[in-house]
């Protein structure tokens, strides 16, 4: 590793391992064993979209468009208060399980359509991908090499997360850890809410 791949590496990783609604998402569909490789490709195809328009300098389109964070900041709270509140309700109802033959399947398109929507609504997104790493990429000698070390961490955490979240298979065959796992979702899910609507 070259040590601006390396750094792109380390910081995309570090930006992106926080739970936050894409990523619970992605945990979600792991869990449920539906769409898993689909769900994965799509959050990080869309991520190394925005990555590679950080680095290519991109990174100045809120000040070219003034209203474009607002309308992101509100557009993007909206859905994820909407999103939140179907994980409460789930939450409350209760009664899902992990077991596969009782499980009912999700059409793929509107689970990836869910998993755009989370990824390309949520403002944080732009704000670590775009205009973070796109202004500390123009700092190395090679910063294509720093987007490619970004990118490559951004594949492989939502590999990991999706196909790693069946280690945890067993504890939610428990219709309760669903519940709790529902609720948390939500939780998170409002919580980024409520941090884009108070600025």
């Amino acid at each position: 590793m070259t040590p601006s791949l390396y750094a792109g590496f380390a910081l995309g990783l570090s930006l992106i391992v926080a739970i936050g609604a894409q990523n619970a998402f992605v945990l979600r569909q792991g869990l449920r064993r539906q769409h898993v490789l689909a769900v994965a490709l799509t959050c990080a195809a869309s991520d190394s979209i925005l990555i590679t328009a950080g680095i290519l300098g991109f990174g100045t389109l809120t000040q070219i468009v003034p209203w474009f964070e607002a309308a992101m900041r509100f557009g993007g709270a909206a859905f994820l208060l909407w999103y939140g509140l179907r994980s409460f309700l789930s939450a409350w109802r209760g009664g899902e399980a992990l077991a596969a033959d009782t499980s009912e399947a999700q059409p793929l398109w509107p689970v990836l359509a869910t998993a755009l929507a989370l990824t390309w609504l949520n403002p944080h997104v732009y704000l670590d991908t775009v205009v973070l790493l796109g202004a500390i990429a123009a700092q190395y000698d090679d910063p294509t090499s720093f987007g490619l070390g970004a990118v490559t961490a951004s594949v492989t955490f939502f590999l990991t997360l999706a196909f790693g979240a069946r280690l945890a298979a067993p504890l939610f065959a428990l219709p309760r850890a669903w519940q709790v796992l529902d609720a948390l979702v939500g939780l998170v899910m409002w919580t980024i809410a409520a941090r884009l609507l108070l600025g």
